[in-house]
């Protein structure tokens, strides 16, 4: 376990090499260039100078050489719009406020999206199943832009239980979680749903009922860890859709995540930013993807982890 492990982490290296190279190339072929707004203001010369300052004048084999050379030390560079900050110091600003805002909302979408699978695949109530399964077809129809402005115009400006925008308090999150998760409730519910439907007509189910144990007894120690692996090789990509989808939801509630920098730095054609955001998110996907696989180990211990 220790070697693959040990060989997972080295293979992410030439993989983040490979993205930066992809993000640095393909962010330089876009229209567009980091001092097209201050041309007004500015003069020729003054532009050549930042451009020359920034290695911009340099050919590009030779600017992505310099920013593996820093990227190898750590250093993501200075932020061409933000020319006081690197692009290190934004975000380790922003990125506490990602994944504080991304890890709640998984909790919230894997709570309660196993809780109305578990209600849809066992409950012999037919208002009750179509009830739970209107919310999750709801959840899963309506996206973030769309149910975000809703809770607001609900909950923050008619009935007034919750602020809507920053995060001076824990209810500050309440909004932003919601909108973030409601959407992967519906899909995580139906996942674990399938799972569970499919787990229920499997022979040692029928044996642990020959037995005499009890449903509740079958569904949670036998049942629901077999039905949650789908749900467990989900859980990354989740996480990571969560974490870096939160964009639109970080605009709307006004939340200083790196979210808010990512489109900044797209509409102001920051290079270093967008570069090393773009590495800071295949970074998390592909530690979330190692920990899904030991996650894998630790439910079923019949699986083994190979290189």
């Amino acid at each position: 376990m220790i070697h693959f492990l040990v060989k997972r982490l080295i293979g992410i290296v030439p993989l983040l090499l490979v993205v930066s190279l992809l993000a640095f190339v393909l962010v330089r072929l876009a229209p567009g260039g980091p001092f097209d707004r201050e041309r007004e203001w500015t003069s020729p010369e003054a532009e050549r100078l930042l451009r020359e300052k920034y290695l911009l004048d340099a050919p590009l084999w030779q600017q992505y050489l310099n920013y593996v050379a820093h990227l190898i030390r750590g250093d993501l560079g200075q932020s061409l719009k933000h020319r006081n900050h690197s692009v290190n110091d934004i975000i380790a600003q922003g990125l506490p406020v990602s994944l504080s805002l991304g890890l709640m909302a998984f909790l919230f979408s894997v709570t309660w999206g196993i809780l109305l699978g578990c209600v849809n695949a066992t409950s012999q109530v037919s208002f009750r199943r179509f009830a739970t399964d209107s919310l999750t077809l709801l959840a899963i129809c309506i996206p973030a832009l769309v149910i975000g402005p809703i809770l607001v115009m609900i909950f923050a400006i008619h009935l007034r239980w919750f602020p809507v925008a920053l995060l001076n308090s824990p209810l500050h999150f309440v909004l932003p979680v919601l909108t973030l998760g409601l959407y992967y409730t519906g899909r995580v519910a139906r996942l674990v749903q399938q799972g569970i439907q499919s787990t229920l007509q499997s022979e040692f189910v029928l044996t642990a009922r020959s037995k005499g144990l009890s449903e509740g007894r079958i569904l949670t120690r036998h049942v629901l860890p077999m039905a949650l692996l789908p749900l467990v090789s989900y859980s990354g990509p989740l996480l990571a859709d969560l974490l870096t989808g939160s964009f639109v939801v970080e605009n709307l509630f006004q939340i200083p995540g790196i979210g808010v920098f990512l489109i900044q730095s797209s509409l102001s054609r920051d290079y270093p930013m967008i570069v090393g955001l773009v590495l800071v998110y295949a970074l998390i996907l592909s530690l979330l993807n190692l920990i899904v696989d030991f996650s894998y180990r630790w439910i079923d211990p019949r699986i083994r982890l190979t290189s």
